[in-house]
């Protein structure tokens, strides 16, 4: 078996093993999966915007034509130098695929191939795990070990020092996902750019709550009429482990106050969005105006009752609370598109 250790995954990334020249990377941190195929491509090539020295290849292509791979894998480059293929499985099986690729006596060049969360069983990474000519890279959520090492290492690069207690204060405001916690302290550093030391202050002006944003962006994708958003949005609570409950709860409150507005608006009342939002929520601005102007206050009260017996038969059934929110918003989604017809 050739499945690399968590604790050994980052120093492959950085010195990838030429006798190893298949990549799989895969995992529930999309995040995170995203950004070590990244790393591996611009290893691999000396420029990754070069179609001739990377081939990028979908996994509807090797469902259809598995013998494409190996076609492309032994393709010398046009002008010389280093050549990569670049894999996106998606939801297809190509286990066939990368199993010709695998038997080739002789390959120098670098495959990577980004699938999502695999279960063990799974043709694909089973396929790749026994392989000696091949590596499997799982990525997972991050932990708190994971997250504090991600502080260090971009405080490192930006120069800077993390006061005792702006770090304690930064570690449970960021998430399990890599890339949304990445992009957090980078805006913390280039907020403090200048100063040597990140105090408490600096965390509290800049860096958010970014599983709070994430549960705005999929209520307002809901209330919005964005249900291919909020499918997007949703996998992304469920790479970080955001509670259904928690998620249930903001729409309520939401659902709440759009139906208070919407009830002054056809009142004829004096109703503005920029009172209504508050500075801090300008981004939401936008996405709470559409929804204003897809519901009416009597179809908003239909769906609170819609949306609290999402919310008791997810107490019911617990295990499958993410289920039975998902189901709901989706709903709530489709039928505020379908009023924006």
């Amino acid at each position: 078996m050739v499945a690399i250790k968590p604790s050994e995954i980052d120093a492959f990334v950085a010195r990838p093993d030429r006798a190893r020249p298949v990549v799989l990377v895969f995992g529930p941190d999309a995040g995170l999966v995203s950004e070590r195929v990244s790393a591996l491509i611009k290893s691999a090539v000396d420029d990754p915007n070069d179609p001739f020295a990377l081939a990028r290849l979908e996994g509807e292509e090797l469902t259809a034509e598995p013998s494409r791979l190996v076609e492309e894998a032994q393709t010398v480059p046009l002008f010389g130098g280093k050549r990569a293929v670049w894999v996106k499985a998606g939801s297809r099986n190509i286990a066939a695929a990368v199993e010709a690729l695998l038997a080739l006596p002789d390959n120098d060049c670098r495959v990577v191939i980004e699938a999502g969360d695999l279960r063990r069983n799974a043709p694909l990474r089973a396929l790749v795990e026994r392989a000696k000519n091949a590596a499997a890279l799982p990525c997972y959520t991050d932990d708190e070990r994971s997250r504090a090492r991600l502080i260090d290492d971009e405080m490192r690069g930006a120069g800077l020092t993390l006061a005792p207690d702006a770090r304690a204060m930064l570690l449970p405001l960021l998430g399990g996902d890599r890339a949304a916690s990445r992009n957090e302290v980078r805006k913390l550093a280039l907020y403090a750019r200048g100063a040597k030391r990140v105090t408490v202050a600096d965390v509290a002006a800049v860096v958010a709550d970014a599983s709070a944003l994430a549960i705005d962006d999929i209520v307002d994708a809901a209330f919005a009429g964005r249900p291919t958003e909020l499918e997007r949005e949703l996998a992304k609570a469920r790479t970080a482990g955001t509670p259904a409950g928690s998620i249930f709860f903001a729409a309520q409150r939401q659902l709440a106050q759009l139906h208070r507005w919407r009830t002054a608006i056809e009142a004829g009342e004096n109703f503005s969005i920029d009172s209504a939002v508050p500075p801090a929520q300008f981004r939401r601005k936008r996405s709470v105006e559409a929804a204003l102007n897809l519901w009416t206050a009597r179809h908003l009260v239909a769906a609170m009752a819609e949306l609290a017996e999402a919310v008791l038969e997810s107490r019911r059934n617990n295990a499958l609370g993410d289920t039975i929110a998902e189901r709901a918003l989706l709903s709530i989604a489709v039928k505020a598109r379908r009023s924006g017809e």
